[in-house]
């Protein structure tokens, strides 16, 4: 008995899990998620956490070994008369392994900002992924209510065909009590066969949009989900909330903080260094044998003339901030023309919706007058059909302009940043 309940419970469970509706903001999410260039944020950041790895290795100590052997035509003497002094010339062949240490004392904090200047370079890719993954919402936008406006192309469908059932069985029954012409029903049948054939061409133009959103947002979709009817509001605005603008922004933060390396790369440094080894001769080059030395000392460099290389690189940095704050108000430029376009678009599918339901109104009336005249025998069952059809198409212009109204408002608020 408790396996029976289980088992029903599960089961309840993923009927439940499969009607579960699909909102378009999950798609949205899914797409950030699972489309193939998302896999980018964890490699960037991988990618910049080994590069500040090694820009923090500036701070410590470098070691470096070397080994030399040589050979001199010439070596130096020391000419001296005295015979009770001799000072041997040292040998021709020599010999030298030395170990290095140096250390950064003082660097004006170019290792600090050569790692900011990474970390801004991090931002500002991240944020072009960003702005990569978000143009991909309009491609939601389209396939998804693309794929709601067949759901409700069938929805209609569906209570059309409903109602040309009823009128079948009416039809019928008035065939065999004599009231109606014995062929009126296969008029009927006919149309019905018709509307089979619209609903299969429907569904099928369904199943390959919900395949090709599937693929897009990384997640398999069944072919009897239902998406959502989401309610959207379009705010009619100019201000823009878009990845890009931060993009532009950061980018000039990149340049700035590239400028400040620049000018600490030309700064004083301080090193510290220690030599030490063994050399024949070591530095009392008057010793031929192998000596042990070592050298420890202070290294000041400071570059105080480099022909305005500097001040130049700085002024191309200037000229690309300028580039970038160009290009920013191309995008603003062009994107408010985009708006002023969807704008007008909307106004125009509004009127259209006004107009639809108003000829709905009317076409219900006139099926209702045809109906009528069907049952007295003043029509026949075509010029019923063609008041259905009427109705029918009425009511499909109605659906097709209300979704295109939702992708119109879904659209605005995509290129307005919302």
């Amino acid at each position: 008995m408790k396996k029976i309940i289980t088992l029903f419970i599960l089961f309840v469970s993923l009927g439940a899990y499969a009607q579960e509706e699909l909102t378009l903001d999950k798609c949205y999410e899914l797409v950030n998620i699972n489309y193939p260039l998302a896999k980018q944020k964890a490699m960037l950041t991988q990618k910049n956490e080994l590069e500040l790895s090694v820009i923090n290795k500036g701070k410590l100590p470098t070691v470096d070994f070397s080994a030399q052997a040589s050979y001199q035509s010439d070596v130096t003497e020391v000419p001296v008369n005295n015979p009770l002094v001799s000072i041997e010339p040292p040998n021709n062949d020599q010999y030298k392994a030395t170990l290095t240490v140096n250390q950064l004392i003082y660097g004006g904090g170019m290792v600090n900002s050569a790692a900011e200047v990474k970390s801004n370079e991090l931002k500002t890719q991240q944020k072009q992924l960003e702005v990569s993954l978000y143009q991909l919402k309009k491609q939601v936008n389209q396939l998804y209510f693309s794929i709601l406006l067949m759901q409700e192309k069938r929805s209609v469908l569906d209570a059309n065909k409903k109602k040309l059932e009823a009128k079948l069985i009416e039809v019928r029954s008035a065939i065999k009590y004599g009231a109606a012409l014995a062929s009126s029903d296969n008029i009927l049948e006919a149309e019905l066969l018709k509307v089979d054939q619209l609903i299969i061409e429907i569904d099928q133009n369904k199943k390959t949009l919900m395949a090709t959103l599937s693929q897009l947002i990384g997640q398999e979709i069944s072919n009897s989900a239902a998406l959502a009817n989401p309610e959207i509001s379009a705010t009619i605005s100019n201000d823009l909330s878009r990845p890009e603008m931060e993009l532009f922004e950061l980018q000039k933060q990149q340049i700035l903080s590239s400028e400040q390396l620049l000018s600490k790369n030309k700064g004083p440094k301080l090193f510290g260094f220690a030599n030490g080894g063994i050399g024949n001769p070591g530095l009392n080059f008057l010793d031929n044998s192998f000596q042990p030395f070592y050298m420890v000392g202070l290294k000041f460099n400071w570059n105080i003339l480099d022909w305005n290389t500097t001040k130049k690189q700085r002024m191309a940095m200037l000229v690309n901030k300028d580039i970038i704050d160009n290009q920013k108000e191309v995008f603003k430029f062009n994107t408010n023309i985009e708006l002023t376009q969807q704008q007008s678009e909307m106004e125009k599918i509004n009127a259209f919706i006004a107009s639809d339901k108003t000829i709905i109104e009317l076409r219900k009336k006139i099926l209702k007058s045809a109906d009528a005249q069907l049952k007295n025998g003043v029509i026949t069952s075509s010029a019923y059909i063609t008041e259905v059809t009427n109705l029918y198409e009425a009511e499909n212009n109605l659906k097709t302009h209300e979704i295109q109204l939702l992708l119109a408002k879904a659209n605005y608020n995509t290129t307005q940043g919302n």
